[in-house]
């Protein structure tokens, strides 16, 4: 599901999960929260007639312009729970049964306001845009953040397309980064191209590689992480990793060095899934923490001396990319409509550029421990 803060990364997927009940149109309650950073979206109770019935079958009976395979998705993903568990497609609904879906955020309460905010547009036809996104912009409106977003910016560019509704959950964002990732993103201008889109997400077909600036040096050139990501139980504003594979979702990613710059490392990192902040969490799994990266202790001084001078050069580097040092630099998908596979490439920003030269000098002239 989408991440409970307004950053999410990959497709969080690492994100179809959000989009799945797109098409969905029944009433709705508010949003209680029936589980810690779980948010119902929808609720049905069955009668006491109701015959054993599978809940895909259920659901589509019940949700106008749902399909039974976005509710299987649904039901994957763990959106769909019968008497407060999650549950599969297969499940049979019987009498008094409460069946809601859940996410992991509240359901949006206002329209999305369009607003004039410049935009890096990379490619765009009649199916979708590629934007590269500047670090410190939310994606999506929400959790406080309700103007200023990528949806908002988008929703302005496309203000006199005639059939673009950006309160339509069936057209806009396919997947989402993290607030302070930046990077390539694809926007669906129709519900076919966010269908077609998602699924492509969702089967893990499309090419997304970052470049992250990471604490600690690699024995190794290249090599990949395994490891289930969920919740972490201790805190909910934080994914972490379940080696065992009983909790969580199967998350893979490649690393491959690319410059071995003393104290920290600039890396690449190849998603095979996209789970929410699945790079942040596996780089700090295998001991190597985005630089940086407040939220899992990159932030702190990790790797280095205890000399004042060494200190204040991090210090330094902080303030120069005072966010993780997280670029989503490239984008590869099939196009929704041509077939045609398309791939884009973005630069370096210049925060993350800056610190890695900083970097460089710093390796260059300075004996390591």
């Amino acid at each position: 599901m989408a991440d409970v803060i307004e950053d999410i990364e990959g497709i969080d997927d690492d994100q179809i999960e959000e989009s799945l009940l797109d098409d969905c149109s029944a009433a709705v309650v508010a949003s209680p929260e029936v589980a810690p950073g779980l948010y119902e979206h929808f609720k049905f109770v069955a009668d006491k007639g109701q015959t054993l019935l599978r809940v895909d079958k259920f659901l589509v009976a019940r949700m106008e312009g749902a399909t039974r395979n976005r509710i299987q998705l649904a039901a994957e993903a763990g959106c769909i729970w019968v008497n407060g568990n999650p549950v599969k497609s297969n499940y049979r609904v019987k009498p008094f049964d409460l069946v809601q879906i859940v996410m992991d955020r509240p359901r949006r309460e206002t329209d999305i306001i369009p607003q004039d905010i410049p935009l890096n547009i990379v490619y765009e036809d009649a199916d979708l845009l590629v934007v590269n996104k500047p670090a410190g912009m939310v994606v999506h409106p929400g959790h406080g953040n309700y103007t200023g977003t990528l949806l908002n910016a988008i929703a302005y560019h496309l203000r006199d397309e005639q059939h673009f509704d950006p309160s339509d959950p069936r057209l806009g964002l396919v997947h989402r980064i993290d607030k302070d990732t930046s990077g390539l993103l694809v926007i669906a201008k129709t519900p076919e191209a966010k269908s077609h889109l998602g699924l492509q997400f969702y089967h893990h077909t499309t090419k997304r590689c970052y470049q992250a600036v990471v604490w600690g040096q690699f024995q190794e050139e290249e090599g990949t992480v395994v490891g289930n990501i969920g919740r972490s139980p201790k805190d909910r504003l934080q994914m972490t990793v379940f080696p065992d594979g009983t909790q969580g979702k199967y998350a893979l990613t490649h690393y491959r060095v690319l410059e071995r710059l003393g104290y920290v490392t600039l890396v690449e990192c190849r998603l095979e899934t996209g789970r929410t902040h699945q790079i942040r969490v596996h780089m700090k799994h295998i001991g190597h923490t985005l630089f940086n990266d407040a939220r899992y202790g990159g932030h702190e001084i990790l790797k280095g001396t205890t000399f004042t001078k060494y200190k204040q050069f991090v210090q330094n580097c902080f303030a120069i990319c005072p966010r993780q040092a997280l670029h989503a630099k490239t984008l590869g998908f099939v196009h929704p409509r041509t077939g045609e596979e398309l791939f884009f490439d973005s630069e370096m920003p210049e925060d993350m550029r800056q610190l890695v030269e900083r970097w460089r000098i710093y390796a260059s002239t300075k004996e390591l421990e």
